[in-house]
């Protein structure tokens, strides 16, 4: 299935999202029920490799081929001192990302997941979204289209992560305009209190300067904003229309997944929460998409890096489901 070529077609996909395969479900569940343990026993294990069922169309998920991409793009809201670091660290992350020199590709190899990195015009950054629109509407749909091609139709599970210095700001802009209240700015790469309070600054003067556009919510993506974030939230709806499992990582990977939430209610349905991170607004923005996350470890580094630690524990609940006897092949009784 090719990417889009126009917004339209875009949301067109939102209006015809494929669901999960409800017999592989419920074959998955009565395996579950005969596997040697008490019921519940293996507590969201079981429900884990149960979602996993649905979405892969088998009653024994897999994990043979694991995806994680990382998405790259600068923000012009930099300009304004909302970060501790300055915008060249995106170009040198991602030759740090091309070196196997991050965590996320520490973390990517010891779990069994392939990894890929996709800068996106890192040369041009978005635009500073208190003065316009941070992207064109084609820019926004190359962004999407990046994320969509991003997305093996074959792979078992898929990992989205990002590095765009300044993006904890714009997803903090997006989240106050898809949710709405205020405080949803947070530390992000560690802000003293000054930088925190113009990264609040920011996120206001975004809202107002774009008060009257944010009813849609791919207008928010494209007003407030950036590249890596698009190519996530095409990435997300690729996998959905693929039926492609996926497990989000913390605030920014959380931001772009609202935009489809939002747009369409039930749009997630085929992601999981793999971590609760450090980023304050992070837990509040799981609640208003009704996730709830796998692991708690602290974590704030984006890349990826907490979906891809919770890989882990999805790898366990499908070893479990799939290689554990059932009563009767084990010749315990039942009760």
């Amino acid at each position: 299935m090719p990417a889009p070529t126009t917004l339209a077609d875009f949301r067109a996909c939102l209006t015809a999202l494929p669901q999960a395969d409800s017999a592989a479900q419920g074959a998955a569940r009565a395996r579950d029920a005969v596997l040697t343990k008490p019921p519940g026993a293996l507590g969201r294990l079981e429900d884990v490799a149960i979602w996993l069922a649905g979405w892969q169309g088998r009653a024994v998920p897999k994990l043979d081929r694991v995806q994680v991409a990382v998405f790259a793009g600068n923000h012009g809201i930099v300009a304004r001192g909302v970060s501790a670091f300055p915008a060249e660290v995106t170009v040198q992350m991602v030759a740090n990302f091309d070196r196997g020199g991050a965590a996320i590709n520490q973390l990517s190899r010891a779990f069994g997941a392939e990894m890929a990195v996709h800068a996106l015009a890192l040369d041009r950054p978005t635009a500073d979204f208190t003065t316009g629109p941070a992207m064109t509407e084609a820019e926004l749909v190359e962004a999407l289209a990046v994320g969509w091609n991003a997305v093996d139709a074959a792979a078992d599970l898929f990992i989205a992560g990002e590095m765009g210095i300044g993006n904890t700001t714009t997803a903090a802009a997006m989240a106050a305009a898809l949710f709405g209240g205020t405080g949803w700015a947070g530390r992000g790469t560690g802000v003293d209190d000054a930088g925190l309070a113009r990264k609040e600054a920011a996120v206001a003067a975004g809202l107002a300067a774009h008060v009257g556009h944010l009813a849609d919510p791919l207008d928010v993506l494209r007003r407030l904003g950036g590249r890596e974030i698009a190519a996530m939230t095409g990435a997300y709806l690729a996998a959905r229309m693929h039926r492609v499992p996926v497990v989000l990582d913390g605030f920014i990977s959380g931001a772009a997944a609202a935009v489809l939430q939002r747009a369409a209610p039930g749009a997630l349905d085929h992601c999981i929460a793999g971590h609760l991170s450090a980023e304050g607004a992070h837990g509040r923005l799981l609640a208003a998409l009704d996730k709830a996350p796998l692991l708690s470890l602290g974590l704030r580094l984006g890349e990826g890096s907490g979906a891809a630690l919770a890989l882990g524990v999805i790898r366990g609940a499908v070893a479990c489901h799939g290689g554990m006897a059932t009563f009767a092949e084990a010749g315990v009784s039942d009760g």
